[in-house]
Order: structure tokens, then C-alpha cells, then sequence
């Protein structure tokens, strides 16, 4: 994830830098901050981004798994 510092480097300017999403629930994890019991094992950088989207620097969308370009590169080829 790129910082807003480094988005400016790029000449690049947001307000709120969007991070893309296929997953609902980690994008129902980012907007209710309510500690359930079931999250309570969740990875650091999970917390990091809920952080990020509570300060409004970040937000989440949503993306169809098919169009989701990172899981090129994550899923082997048949």
C-alpha cells in the first residue's frame, strides 16, 4: 500500500487513498470498530487499514473478484 507521501511524490493528490477489495467481510471488519470475539487473532496489518479508514486517509472499495488484478499474480496458472 502506498502512502499519501509517497502518492504526492508521484505527483498524485487524494484525500483518501482507495484500497480495493473483494473480501465483504474484512471491508465489514474496516467499518465497524466494535472488538467481536472472533477477531480478536487478526494480523497486524489488518488493524493498521481499519486505523487508516477510521482517519479517513484510506477508503475501501469494493471489487469483483474477477476483476481484482492482484490475484494474477497470487494464483497459480492451470
Amino acid at each position: 500500500m502506498l502512502s499519501k507521501p509517497q502518492l504526492m511524490d508521484f505527483g498524485v493528490k487524494l484525500k483518501k487513498v482507495p484500497l480495493y477489495c473483494d473480501n465483504t467481510n474484512a471491508m465489514n471488519l474496516t467499518k465497524n470498530p466494535i472488538q467481536h470475539s472472533k477477531t480478536k487473532h487478526i494480523e497486524i496489518k489488518h488493524h493498521f487499514i481499519r486505523d487508516h479508514v477510521q482517519k479517513e486517509d484510506s477508503e475501501i472499495q469494493f471489487v469483483k473478484t474477477e476483476n481484482q488484478l492482484a490475484d494474477l499474480f497470487t494464483k497459480p496458472l492451470a
